[in-house]
């Protein structure tokens, strides 16, 4: 048995334990059984015996099919906008890093500005700015995109982990890192969290939040923090 078969197994045993487990006092046999489920499918997200969306789309049918959910009720999620969006960004997302895009867009910038250490700071910071409302996932940004010319630029100028990293090196990490973090509020699909928090000012404040409207109000303070 492979290490995928093993976590499969391990993910169907937690849902068979609960769900055949003593239902609680006052709780309903569908909402214990919608309880297995769930708390299976996030066993299946820790140790993805298959991916990610696998395991919902596994734990969506099962539902379905076992009369926990209405098709209409299992499906819901799907006509939010809100989750096309995401789903859209991230398809961008990867365009972004698969054909290079994003590299490029942040080598441009760091060959126009980027004279001094304290230009090669403004120029992440710039590239960030830049790709960040395609790139709705800040560890894709950051780790995927940003990462690799940060560290490249460093060990281009001499600077490397342990002796010389504060050569350079440190100062353009730390850059990065934080404008990473400073990217992620200023616009609705620049992290996988902001389309969420949208939907739920819709949902429990009766809150309409645009792309456009989040970017206004995110922009100044934003911009001060890069």
């Amino acid at each position: 048995m492979n290490k995928k078969q093993r976590n499969a197994l391990i993910t169907l045993l937690v849902g068979a334990i609960i769900w055949f487990a003593p239902v609680p006092e006052g709780v309903t046999v569908v909402a214990w059984h919608l309880a297995a489920v769930f708390i299976a499918t996030v066993v299946g997200f820790i140790l993805q015996p298959l991916p990610i969306g696998a395991v919902a789309f596994i734990a969506i049918t099962f539902s379905t099919l076992s009369g926990l959910l209405k098709v209409g009720d299992a499906l819901s999620g799907y006509g939010n906008s809100t989750i096309w969006l995401i789903v859209c960004a991230f398809l961008y997302s990867r365009g972004f890093i698969k054909s290079g895009l994003g590299k490029r867009i942040a080598f441009g910038i760091i060959k126009a500005i980027g004279k001094s250490a304290l230009s090669l700071g403004y120029a992440i910071a710039f590239s960030e700015l830049i790709i960040s409302p395609a790139t709705p996932s800040a560890t894709a940004r950051g780790g995927g995109i940003m990462y690799p010319i940060v560290r490249s630029l460093a060990g281009a100028l001499g600077s490397e982990p342990n002796e010389t990293a504060k050569k350079i090196g440190t100062y353009l990490m730390q850059v990065g890192y934080h404008c990473d973090a400073v990217t992620c509020t200023m616009f609705v699909t620049s992290m996988a969290g902001n389309p969420l928090c949208v939907a739920l000012a819709a949902k429990t404040l009766g809150v309409e939040i645009t792309w456009m409207g989040w970017a206004s109000a995110a922009i100044v303070p934003g911009l001060l923090s890069l």
